[in-house]
């Protein structure tokens, strides 16, 4: 406790995103020590963590994966096992496996103005240990690892069935021959019931309301005819990748100027799924708000809407009075019989992994606090995290982020700073501030109160456009917006500020 262990950069989280942070790190400043923290027992983050049935993507694998590494199968939205290898893959192939400690899980982390550094505080299966570094980058994503979310339901105990949540799948449910409902409308839920109906007697979808949901292609045609052709991969994956970049931004900037119009597109998108079927899909997919306002739902060659067509799968849209003995007793007065009861609520939100951040002692609580080109926190030294993008790909923007730390490290190191502080301007005060996430979904509306703030213009607000942020980060000035500390050999708290 004394003599803790001193790294250079902690990134927090062996994930998608964590594991492609320190690969960037590895790659760029070899010279550097670096340490990866990870809670679980294995890495992949989300990809571990999550094991129902048919869990996958809910964006194209060649925005998915990272820039610097290419994803070389032409699936569109590749199964949870692929991408969790995929991410193992990369570790091994850039040597940053050997820098993870499992069943670390951060419990706190302060700066101090004094030692220029970090202190962690890590709970771990030998008991409580303190490591520091200089730089902290948390790639812990912004949701509760522990638990998802799951309303009160009057009468859960009454119910002589088994009820499981997503996120905690146990290995031993055998659905074959049972009648399931899956409360929830969204990407989980979406994903769950065309795997489960293969093999239950029959599948419900109970939704409070309709969710935006469309087919898209389970194999890129492009990527396969140029892997057919053999184009060389390095040719092939910018192709590939900004073909989808284009495409998801240009989707989201129409849903958001043309509504209506996307509305329309969107329904014919699923009334092609139905046509000559007495299934009643306009009270189903038809929602009442505008596309993006929540996230769309996409779903591999339509095996939803195949499954319903077929027989095996059903969408009831009401809500729920109680559940009883043998199913679920619904508001208009009907009842679905069911044996198993998936709880596709959604997720409960946690920044942080739940780790508690101060500065000199001082608490820093996220929602007082702006955020600084959507990954640093307005006031907090040399800490950055990675949030991804709400309409594309999480790890478009992860991927920036890794760049950006990595020429700000270089910068640092080049001009002899100890540190950079964001700072938000003097007329912050006049600004009309947003929450971090600027989405209606039910997950984060609930945890709203819990998110730092975005205010008005570069660098403080988010445009969730990732061409602009390309711009912003990868060429962009790493001055405007901060100040920088100057190294100090003496342990003086008076630091002196040299402005940007």
């Amino acid at each position: 406790m004394t003599n803790p262990e001193h790294f250079d950069v902690v990134i927090v989280g062996a994930g998608l995103s964590g594991i492609g942070a320190a690969s960037t790190l590895r790659r760029d400043h070899p010279d550097k020590s670096l340490l990866i923290l990870e809670r679980r027992e294995r890495m992949g983050g989300t990809w571990d963590l999550f094991r129902y049935p048919g869990v996958r993507s809910d964006s194209d694998m060649y925005t998915l994966g990272y820039r610097f590494r290419p994803w070389t199968d032409t699936k569109s939205l590749a199964d949870g096992p692929s991408i969790r290898q995929y991410i193992v893959d990369t570790a091994r192939e850039y040597g940053v496996d050997q820098l993870i400690r499992y069943q670390q899980q951060l419990l706190s982390a302060d700066w101090s103005s004094r030692d220029q550094q970090w202190t962690l505080r890590l709970s771990t299966p030998e008991g409580e240990r303190v490591v520091t570094c200089v730089f902290l980058y948390m790639c812990s994503g912004y949701y509760n690892y522990d638990e998802g979310y799951t309303p009160t339901f009057a009468g859960r105990d009454d119910f002589a069935g088994r009820i499981v949540h997503p996120q905690h799948w146990p290995e031993d449910l055998d659905v074959t021959g049972k009648k399931v409902v899956v409360i929830g409308s969204g990407a989980t839920a979406v994903t769950l019931v065309p795997q489960l109906a293969r093999d239950a007697e029959r599948v419900t979808m109970l939704q409070r309301s309709p969710t935006y949901v469309a087919a898209v292609p389970s194999v890129d045609a492009i990527g396969d005819r140029l892997q057919r052709r053999k184009v060389p991969t390095r040719i092939a994956y910018p192709i590939l990748r900004w073909k989808n970049v284009a495409r998801g931004v240009g989707i989201y900037e129409f849903s958001r100027r043309q509504p209506q119009r996307m509305r329309a597109l969107l329904d014919q998108g699923v009334a092609r799924f139905f046509k000559g079927s007495d299934f009643d899909y306009r009270t189903h997919f038809r929602p009442s708000y505008d596309p993006w306002d929540q996230r769309l739902c996409a779903v591999p060659g339509g095996d939803l809407f195949k499954a319903i067509k077929r027989g095996t799968a059903d969408v009831v849209t009401d809500t729920i009075d109680r559940f009883d003995e043998t199913g679920i007793l619904l508001g208009s007065g009907k009842h679905l019989d069911a044996d198993v009861i998936v709880t596709a609520t959604g997720l409960n939100l946690q920044l942080l992994g739940g780790a508690g951040l101060s500065v000199d002692g001082a608490e820093v609580e996220a929602p007082q606090h702006y955020v600084y080109k959507g990954m640093a926190l307005s006031g907090v030294p040399n800490f950055v995290m990675t949030i991804g993008y709400t309409n594309a790909s999480w790890t478009l923007k992860a991927d920036l982020v890794a760049e950006y730390v990595s020429r700000l490290l270089r910068h640092l190191d080049k001009s002899g700073y100890a540190a950079f502080v964001p700072e938000v301007p003097a007329e912050s005060a006049r600004w009309k501030s947003e929450p971090l996430i600027d989405l209606q979904s039910g997950y984060v509306t609930r945890s709203v109160h819990l998110l730092p703030l975005q205010g008005e213009g570069w660098p403080w607000k988010l445009r969730q456009n990732y061409p602009y942020d390309l711009m912003k980060l990868r060429h962009g000035s790493l001055t405007d917006g901060v100040r920088f500390i100057t190294r100090s050999t003496a342990k003086n708290p008076e630091r002196e500020l040299v402005s940007a």
